[in-house]
């Protein structure tokens, strides 16, 4: 997957659309991430965390990154309920395990499906809390050995769609650094 910044989602929502693009729904995401108890996953490159999408939970394991320009790594995932209705019961397991809560990242998901060619391809436009607007085009492969051509034409789609300047960054990770530079100030004077 490759993430880019968007200052106006409008003309990339239309190039999409031109492509024979449908889009789904739009979810409401809330994602806690959680740090391991005797590693830290800011260096390891690895996140767990309890996702919810509409409210219906799951859990993700992402593990370190490959090599390359492009984020490929290797993720599991499943869903939490019906015996875990909210995730709590997740949450509190990672807790006494001697996980500790890093942060929430909440955002506004739009996800497009592509038809024909570009059927494998999933573009989503985020909204994210404190952060602004991204859209991430991804591919998921089936093996290790796919992961440069996978690239490729994610680049290449991706010059398609008007996109530049890849974010390789996580939310998490630009919600981290922007609470690190822009701490939350107390009242103000002015208040």
């Amino acid at each position: 997957e490759q993430k880019f910044r968007v200052s106006d989602a409008d003309p990339l929502v239309e190039s999409l659309l031109r492509l024979g693009a449908s889009e789904s729904e739009p979810q409401s995401h809330r994602d806690t991430y959680f740090n391991h108890p005797c590693r830290d996953f800011a260096e390891t490159r690895e996140a767990l965390r309890v996702r919810r999408i509409n409210g219906v939970p799951s859990v993700t394991y992402k593990g370190s990154r490959f090599p390359g320009k492009i984020k490929a790594r290797r993720e599991l995932e499943w869903r939490l309920d019906p015996g875990d209705a909210d995730g709590s019961n997740m949450e509190t397991l990672l807790t006494l395990l001697g996980f500790r809560r890093v942060a929430t990242v909440e955002k506004t998901r739009r996800t497009f499906g592509l038809p024909g060619e570009l059927a494998d391809f999933t573009v989503v436009i985020d909204r994210v809390a404190e952060l602004g607007d991204f859209a991430e085009i991804e591919l998921i492969v089936a093996d290790a050995d796919q992961i440069e051509a996978a690239r490729d034409r994610i680049a290449a789609f991706s010059r398609q769609l008007g996109l530049q300047d890849g974010e390789s960054r996580s939310y998490l990770t630009m919600l981290l650094q922007s609470h690190a530079v822009n701490p939350s100030p107390g009242p103000s004077a002015a208040d």
